[in-house]
């Protein structure tokens, strides 16, 4: 059993040091996962529609969200394991919350990434880990298998 767990260890290991190689020769690192996450978040909170969302949910907690978002974009990036949330489970009941404003969000991030972005290969990779987490969000928050019967689409 210790031999397993040593091998588990080596390989969590050997993928943290993978990713972040893969993500340093393109420019992501945690110096530009801090700065993108400040960045962007500032710019939620300005936002007319997206700042009213995110406000209400995390007035007086921001500071702890930012930090959570850093951990969850280090985690995605770089292996780290630094995040241990339940993305979906936090979204769940955040008032006023729509799928419209996922693809303002994505707008946000992309114009956020056209002006920190090193390169645009690093803008590349977080945009399109940015449309997964944004399907998968929308698609466990608001998707209704019902509506996918044929029935239901002619009433």
């Amino acid at each position: 059993m210790n031999n397993e767990l040593q091998g588990r260890a080596a390989h969590a290991a050997e993928i943290r040091e993978r990713a972040a190689a893969e993500m340093h020769a393109i420019g992501i690192d945690e110096v530009l996962i801090g700065n993108l996450v400040d960045t962007f978040y500032g710019r939620v909170l300005a936002h007319p529609e997206l700042g009213p969302v995110f406000d209400a949910r995390l007035s007086g907690r921001w500071p702890e969200h930012m930090q959570k978002m850093k951990s969850f974009w280090s985690s995605v990036a770089l292996r780290t394991g630094a995040y241990g949330g339940k993305p979906v489970q936090a979204h769940l009941g955040v008032a006023n919350l729509t799928p419209e404003l996922f693809p303002k969000w994505l707008e946000l991030f992309a114009a956020t990434l056209d002006d920190i972005a090193p390169n645009e290969e690093a803008k590349a990779w977080f945009m399109a880990s940015a449309e997964r987490i944004a399907k998968s969000l929308t698609l466990s928050l608001f998707y209704n298998p019902a509506l996918d019967d044929p029935a239901l689409r002619r009433a």
